[in-house]
């Protein structure tokens, strides 16, 4: 067997979400965490010791030292630290949304085209088992329903919850329908913060299908649900329990038509370990990530365009 040199590899911003990144990457195969970013130094140092790394507050003094990053600090910073990285040719993974804006993503995505880099977004639900399982069932849906909701005020506040997490749906839903969006009709409530807490939006595609999704941050229970209705069948995926239910409509010659389904097996895994796996993959193999640049900009345009449209309050 050939061995491989391990990938260097660093996690910076090692907040909540973070700190998750350096644990996966510090003991995947063919990785090796060299480093830990984070503006606190006791943070870094915390995480750096945790996982037998070295600690840093300054992202600069990576460069040089790493093949690859991952990138969870808050959006305001995204574009900033990853087009450090990505304009001398080193891949990164960014943390959802991929920018604060489409210019700054659209701006990544060049610089990544320029300099060959790999640019992945971190839309882990797409790495999520429970929605590979179910995709594979999913035949031209023409009614999609979603509830995301998070417990205040465990969520980042940096953003309004249309960025943070319905932005999680819009990508799994934009993955799934073959068409674009042609109407939306969205309203956001700010509850506890100065940003929208609390927000539904309705999107109506040009091939008919119809998503409605609502996200929170204000409720008392977390829930992550999405259910699909399409001719003869329905998917329910819970992304949380990792657990898939499907049922379909069963016609008979001579018997009336009845109901078959439940459970489908789903083999459960971390997603954020499959997405980490997949950015490094797509490093060594130098091939797209499943959820390339291209894909984290056209969540993060639609998203755009839903606060828009709550913003005109029409």
């Amino acid at each position: 067997m050939t061995n491989v040199t391990p990938l260097r590899v660093a996690a910076i911003g090692v907040g909540h979400l973070g700190r998750h990144h350096a644990r996966i990457l510090s003991s995947l195969p063919g990785a090796m965490l060299v480093g830990v970013v984070d503006i606190k130094a006791d943070r870094a140092a915390e995480i750096a010791a945790a996982f037998h790394t070295r600690p840093f507050t300054d992202y600069h003094d990576l460069l040089g030292q790493v093949d690859a990053v991952s990138i969870a600090v808050p959006t305001q910073a995204h574009f900033e630290v990853a087009a450090a990285f990505v304009e001398q040719g080193i891949p990164v993974l960014v943390e959802k949304p991929l920018a604060r804006s489409v210019e700054e993503a659209d701006g990544l995505i060049a610089m990544a085209a320029k300099s060959g880099a790999v640019l992945a977004v971190g839309h882990t639900e797409r790495f999520n088992p429970a929605v590979a399982v179910a995709s594979r069932h999913l035949q031209d849906p023409r009614f999609i329903e979603v509830h995301r909701l998070g417990t205040f005020p465990e969520r980042s506040l940096d953003i309004d919850v249309v960025f943070d997490l319905m932005i999680h749906d819009l990508d799994i839903v934009l993955s799934i329908v073959p068409a674009a969006v042609a109407s939306i009709e969205a309203v956001g409530v700010p509850v506890l913060t100065g940003r929208v807490d609390i927000a539904n939006a309705r999107l109506r595609f040009e091939n008919g299908c119809i998503a409605n999704i609502t996200a929170s941050r204000i409720s008392r229970d977390r829930v992550r649900k999405i259910r699909f209705f399409q001719p003869d069948a329905y998917l329910s995926i819970d992304y949380a329990a990792q657990e898939v239910e499907m049922y379909r409509l069963v016609r008979g010659a001579d018997v009336r038509p009845g109901i078959e389904g439940g459970k489908l097996e789903v083999p459960r895994e971390e997603p954020l370990v499959r997405e980490l796996s997949d950015f490094l993959g797509a490093v060594r193999e130098h091939r797209p990530p499943l959820v390339p640049g291209q894909d984290g900009r056209r969540a993060l345009e639609l998203a755009q365009r839903i606060t828009d449209r709550m913003a005109a309050g029409v």
